[in-house]
């Protein structure tokens, strides 16, 4: 079972996050600790305020051992506590109605319009949004889950067709990543950063 964690600050959380490919077995993350972690992730900005993530929460052990030849055999996805599998939705638009269902009509209309028209009128919209938006809560559950104590990996090694098969995904959601997340069994390895006037351009190129 796990022990019980002591949260940490954000920049905590931020710091020590790596990605730990070697996880304790028979961790049992709790479910009241689990909600709590996927509420958080599912705090996160999304354009429209469409919430394009889903979340597909894979804890049984015989379930993540289905994943382990769809991940290549990659280890983490059997002894992790849990595999949560990001989806993105490429029908996001269609829930428009629901989330502005509280404005007004005449924004109601006005933004439900605009949202499908950018669906209906640029067919990269669809994907491109579902990636993206579901990506942010992807990081935001890492961030989350490290807050509460336990660790986390994004994979995108993973043969997406084969994931929809075994799993029923329907074909409005799109595989983002793999999140394994539980307790390390190794300490984790922190990785080396570009210095940061690699990564900043200051007003244009």
């Amino acid at each position: 079972m796990s022990q019980v964690n002591q949260t940490i600050s954000a920049e905590e959380a931020i710091l020590s996050r790596h990605s730990v490919r070697k996880y304790e077995r028979d961790v049992v993350i709790p479910e009241a600790e689990l909600n709590e972690i996927l509420s958080l992730a599912h705090s996160a900005p999304s354009s429209w305020n469409l919430q394009h993530w889903r979340f597909l929460v894979i804890q049984e052990q015989a379930n993540k051992d289905r994943l382990l030849p769809i991940a290549f055999n990659q280890q983490q996805v059997s002894d992790a506590s849990v595999v949560v599998v990001v989806l993105g939705d490429l029908e996001a638009n269609l829930i428009a109605p629901k989330v502005y269902e509280s404005a007004t009509q005449e924004i109601r209309d006005m933004m439900v319009g605009q949202i499908n028209g950018a669906y209906q009128n640029n067919p990269a919209v669809a994907r491109d949004e579902a990636i993206r938006n579901a990506s942010l809560a992807a990081m935001q559950l890492m961030l989350a889950a490290r807050a509460k104590g336990y660790d986390t990996v994004p994979m995108g090694g993973y043969n997406p067709q084969a994931l929809i098969e075994e799993f029923k995904i329907p074909a409005r959601y799109v595989p983002v990543m793999l999140l394994p997340i539980g307790k390390a069994a190794n300490p984790a390895r922190a990785t080396e950063r570009l210095p940061l006037d690699n990564v900043v351009i200051n007003e244009s190129f």
